[in-house]
């Protein structure tokens, strides 16, 4: 699993989720979806209907893969910041029972405000 409380993600940029839909697509249960993917250097996170899941990719060849959920379900609260003019990126932090705050950096272009509305959809 990832260690959230000490690694970040380098800064994610947003990436067509149908670029990862084949090895997420397996993974979703009946009725969830895959709405949006962001990629650091090798690893990634998506967006779904129900959670989000974080992909650690492992080795030197890549074919090692941790997923990590993280479930809509679980989020206490939750808060974004913008991009600024010298603080070029844009941050999520989710805090979840049981495992705590969890914090997601993405690159300065990122439509925060989806975000915001993506998971306070699922969450509120």
């Amino acid at each position: 699993m990832i260690d959230f409380q000490n690694a970040s993600y380098v800064k994610l940029g947003r990436i067509d989720y149908a670029e990862v839909a084949a090895q997420i697509d397996p993974l979703l249960i009946e009725g969830e979806q895959g709405y949006m993917a962001f990629k650091g250097m090798r690893d990634y996170i998506v967006f779904t209907s129900k959670r989000i899941i974080a992909v650690n990719i492992q080795g030197i060849t890549g074919k090692k893969k941790d997923f990590t959920s993280l479930p809509f379900t679980k989020v206490q609260a939750f808060s974004l910041e913008t991009a600024g003019t010298f603080d070029l990126d844009a941050e999520l932090e989710l805090w979840f029972s049981g495992l705590g705050k969890v914090k997601f950096e993405f690159k300065g272009n990122t439509d925060v405000a989806y975000l915001n509305k993506l998971i306070a959809h699922h969450v509120l």
